[in-house]
């Protein structure tokens, strides 16, 4: 039995991505808890998953503040998470843990000391490594260390190498307290050599490029107005210039700010001749102007196809969508998401190739 606790849950893809190595390998698991504060994610969380004999840690902070919370948690063997990233990101102002989203995880700390977990999975945005100069990660992974995590690992891994077609590098790190086999490395080059060879046999979702998700009919709601649409095409502006292009067959990385439609050099916009094109790479190979660009039927991604980029699938959607979540919301949920894919590759390496809830 693989117990684990979830923290900054979201929307639950690390636990989505638990839950199907599970059902697809006849492994156990149980979830003994899970932190989130947004009322939102949470809604989403709890129409995916059963959650009533799970401790609901809301915001880690308060909860973290009372030690008899964490002392009263559940026995488990596995803490992950994908912890806030703003603090970090190149978009954000890069306080790292001087910001109090960066602070957050020393919350985790706080946890870890108490509960000593053996295994330790974390995602965040790939600057992490480099942010302060590498100073920030180093203090993170002496923190790790100091608690008895020794065996500690770090790698960028790209959604688009674990076939869902959106280019999106992030940073995980795995830490355990006991050794690893002979042999075990922590690359995504070694991940991908033990996920390869899986080909169709998984039940998570897999693309080749976007046409595999993108809908041929959409309500008239997510198209680009002819107003809107020199702005969204445009390359930019006297103070930021860069390259505006829409069809992309691999998306670009999604936000959790997409709802408020950048320009085409940062979110992904479509048009009708291309997702109707018999012959897209054809297409592709055409070149129009901008002004060519501006009379075609452009839209934005739905929030059921950028949930089907981070690899969450339609039912997923469904009940988000029955417990009345809005577009904005489910478009911020889909930009916070962990890749579902990514996960479970990383799972299938440590849980099925190299069976780390065996070791002692």
């Amino acid at each position: 039995m693989i117990n684990y606790l979830e923290l900054f849950a979201g929307i639950g893809g690390f636990r989505k991505a638990l839950e199907l190595i599970c059902d697809d390998f006849a492994l156990q698991s149980n979830c003994i808890g899970f932190s989130e504060i947004d009322k939102y994610a949470i809604s989403t969380y709890k129409s995916n998953f059963s959650t009533s004999q799970e401790i609901e840690m809301g915001d880690i902070v308060s909860f973290t503040k009372e030690r008899s919370n964490i002392e009263n948690l559940s026995h488990f063997s596995l803490l992950m998470g994908g912890f806030p990233c703003q603090s970090f990101s190149m978009m954000g102002k890069q306080k790292g843990l001087e910001d109090e989203r960066g602070d957050l995880f020393f919350r985790i700390i706080d946890i870890l000391k108490e509960k000593q977990p053996n295994f330790v999975l974390l995602e965040n945005v790939k600057n992490l490594k480099t942010h302060n100069k590498g100073e920030t990660f180093s203090e993170m992974r002496k923190a790790l260390i100091k608690l008895g995590y020794h065996y500690l690992y770090f790698d960028v891994f790209n959604t688009a190498n674990f076939s869902l077609a959106q280019t999106r590098n992030r940073l995980y790190i795995f830490a355990s307290k006991i050794p690893m086999p002979n042999g075990f490395c922590f690359t995504q080059h070694d991940v991908l050599k033990s996920f390869k060879p899986l080909n169709g046999e998984s039940s998570i979702l897999r693309q080749k490029n976007v046409l595999d998700i993108l809908d041929k009919k959409v309500d008239a709601k997510y198209y680009l107005s002819d107003k809107i649409k020199p702005t969204i095409l445009a390359n930019g502006s006297k103070n930021f210039i860069s390259k505006s292009e829409i069809n992309q067959l691999i998306a670009r990385p999604l936000t959790a700010t997409m709802v408020k439609m950048h320009r085409a050099c940062q979110d992904n916009y479509f048009s009708d001749e291309f997702i109707h094109s018999e012959n897209p790479n054809e297409y592709l190979m055409t070149t129009y102007s901008k002004d060519e660009q501006a009379t075609h039927a452009i839209r934005k991604l739905t929030p059921k196809e950028a949930l089907f980029l981070q690899g969450f699938k339609n039912d997923f959607y469904e009940n988000a969508v029955k417990k009345g979540l809005s577009d904005h919301q489910l478009y911020k949920q889909a930009g916070n998401a962990v890749s579902v894919n990514t996960v479970y590759a990383i799972f299938y390496h440590l849980f099925i190739k190299y069976k780390i809830h065996e070791l002692k």
